[in-house]
């Protein structure tokens, strides 16, 4: 399983910026608070939400098909069961 950290660059109102790194790639991530609540409930950091939708993806792709730099979002476009699965 690859090593995967996650840091938060920046925060704004409505949403954050993270830097991940997987191994040896870098991908910045961004996501909206509303989303997060939708997702978790804030039941759980934004961070780990970030570390579990890498988890996600790397189970049905290698880290060199994810997208360099993304909104957390898209993810259900590519795997609807992601919002379902996500929040279990």
């Amino acid at each position: 399983m690859s090593e995967i950290n996650v840091n938060k660059k920046s925060e704004e109102e409505n949403r954050w910026i993270f830097g991940v790194l997987v191994d040896d790639l870098d991908f910045l991530v961004e996501m909206e608070k509303d989303y997060w609540r939708k997702l978790t409930g804030e039941k759980i950091e934004p961070e780990e939400l970030v570390k579990k939708s890498f988890e996600f993806l790397l189970a049905r792709e290698p880290k060199e098909s994810i997208l360099r730099s993304f909104n957390l979002k898209v993810i259900n476009n590519y795997s609807p069961e992601y919002e379902r699965e996500i929040g279990e």
